[in-house]
């Protein structure tokens, strides 16, 4: 099971009450809807564990993906993953894509 993480900052305008609704009301049941999606949060960074700062990411997504050859060549091309990433894409900036393994 490939983890696909996902760092970025909200867009200046976007507040995080507005994001948190969308993300809610929209992202999580349309990608969590998805056969490919195994697990799928949304987590708000609120500080560090050790050290002062603020750290270089508002969000942190975390996906668990079955199968991350057909959530790539069929899911992310599809309608569903189309229209939310125009709308996340609206609201964030920075975004990073990672794909990580487990070490086991």
């Amino acid at each position: 099971m490939a983890k696909v993480i996902l760092t970025y900052n909200l867009k200046p305008g976007v507040t995080a009450d507005e994001f948190e609704a969308w993300v809610r009301s929209t992202d999580y049941p349309a990608m969590r809807g998805l056969t490919r999606v195994a697990a799928f949060a949304n987590h708000r960074v609120r500080g560090f564990l050790i050290g002062e700062g603020k750290p270089a990411m508002d969000y942190i997504e975390i996906f668990d993906i079955a199968d991350l050859d057909g959530f790539t060549s069929q899911d992310m091309p599809g309608p569903v993953v189309q229209d939310i990433m125009g709308q996340f894409m609206s609201k964030v900036d920075d975004a990073q894509f990672l794909i990580a393994d487990e070490i086991v």
